[in-house]
């Protein structure tokens, strides 16, 4: 089987490394990027402990590099500021997460599918139409892995049942040279209205900051007329007790207007005879879940599966069509709900100035909570928790159980969790 992933990003080098292991090296696959190598958006992305499980489970030599590359933080902090300059830190507990440079990531997987035999060439469009491009016309499976703008996926929009809505707030994606320990909520009081920033550490850059505000903050402080330079100088004044005196770090090929709005990107179909969506052509999540790479690279992981099941190869059209209808309808069987949730948190930061006049601890909490996903007890013990000695109980605990589950899945062994060198 000749399979074309179209988009050089996660979802197109993983499944393309699946492919290749899961046909025995059978099928010819080639993973086509209009970029150059290295070119890459933001800075960091977040990983979870499903994700690490998927990638052990199914390329363990290629996931104990992403393992590697990664850094663990293992604490969330909210920190609310005042009129007067003070911060109020309030600890979420029992909270840990992976966090990896994107250009890093990229860097591992596409070492690692042309380790296996990808062809991966950058620098490369595909037309919209994959029938009428030379590079995809005769392929037998066509990923169309190209992005949050996927030309595919607007060329068939109508077929796809493309729907595109807009969140409120205005957001951007900046980096920070300082090196955060934990992730960290940071809100700041200013004559318009509240900012914050979502911050982020990693092992292999700098820190992630994206800072957010409701479009009526940022009209009042004048951000939607004020030169990008200028604008990320004020925020560093503005955030300077939560920066701690850092700077912050422009985005990549940052513009005239870095600022956006969010899009949730939903499709009533993924697939279009030979073609499927994955990743954010099919689907996108609002980055205060922090997602989008996780639920990228579940699809590479769900269609590898539907395709090549214990690892069989593929070998008729008849076969390819129900593997496609099957990873169609299970995949968004899955992310509907994830979609649903991720909304409630976008509306949750839409409506936050209403909320910030609460008592911090119950502010915190209601950010924990603002996907609906924590039970009625678990409020006791976010109080406890900041008390000091009971955090530093939890966090013990909290290690012990991430240990664990790397042990589970074959990251570390039972000798190196006993000496504790892992």
């Amino acid at each position: 089987m000749k399979i074309v992933c179209v988009g050089g990003g996660p979802s197109g080098l993983y499944l393309a490394i699946l492919a290749r292991l899961r046909s025995g090296g059978r099928d010819d696959v080639t993973v086509v990027e209009r970029n150059g190598f290295g070119a890459t958006q933001g800075f960091a992305v977040t990983l979870g402990e499903d994700i690490l499980d998927g990638l052990f489970r199914t390329d363990p030599v290629g996931a104990r590099a992403v393992r590697a590359a990664a850094h663990v933080w293992g604490e969330q902090v909210i920190e609310i500021g005042s009129r007067d300059g003070s911060g109020r830190p309030v600890h979420l507990g029992g909270r840990y997460g992976y966090s990896i440079g994107r250009a890093r990531l990229l860097e591992v997987l596409t070492e690692r599918a042309r380790q296996v035999g990808v062809d991966v060439r950058f620098d490369t469009p595909v037309a919209g139409d994959p029938a009428q491009d030379p590079l995809t016309a005769d392929a037998d499976l066509v990923v169309a892995a190209d992005g949050i703008n996927s030309p595919i996926r607007a060329r068939h929009a109508d077929h796809f049942g493309t729907e595109i809505s807009h969140g409120r707030n205005r957001y951007v994606w900046f980096g920070t040279s300082r090196a955060f320990a934990a992730f960290t909520f940071a809100f700041e009081p200013t004559e318009a209205g509240w900012i914050w920033f979502h911050a982020y550490p990693a092992a292999d850059c700098v820190s992630t900051c994206i800072v957010e505000c409701s479009p009526e903050t940022w009209t009042g402080l004048g951000l939607d007329t004020m030169d990008p330079d200028e604008a990320m100088r004020m925020l560093e004044r503005r955030f300077a007790r939560a920066l701690d005196g850092h700077s912050l770090i422009a985005p990549p090929g940052m513009g005239s207007s870095p600022w956006l709005r969010f899009r949730e990107v939903r499709n009533s179909t993924w697939r279009r005879d030979n073609v499927v969506l994955m990743g954010d052509a099919a689907h996108t999540t609002h980055f205060a879940i922090g997602s989008g790479t996780v639920l990228a690279v579940a699809d590479s992981i769900g269609l590898a599966d539907a395709l090549y099941g214990d690892g069989a190869h593929v070998p008729a059209a008849a076969d390819l069509s129900g593997a496609l209808a099957a990873y169609d309808a299970r995949r968004r069987a899955v992310m509907k709900p994830i979609q649903d949730m991720a909304r409630r948190s976008m509306e949750w930061f839409e409506n936050i100035d209403e909320r910030l006049d609460q008592d911090p601890v119950r502010f915190a909490w209601s950010l924990l909570d603002r996907r609906g996903d924590q039970g009625p007890l678990h409020y006791q013990l976010h109080r406890a928790t900041q008390i000091e000695p009971v955090r530093r109980v939890r966090a013990r605990l909290t290690s012990a159980r991430r240990h664990r589950r790397a042990l589970s899945r074959g990251e570390i062994t039972r000798a190196q969790l006993l000496t504790g060198s892992t």
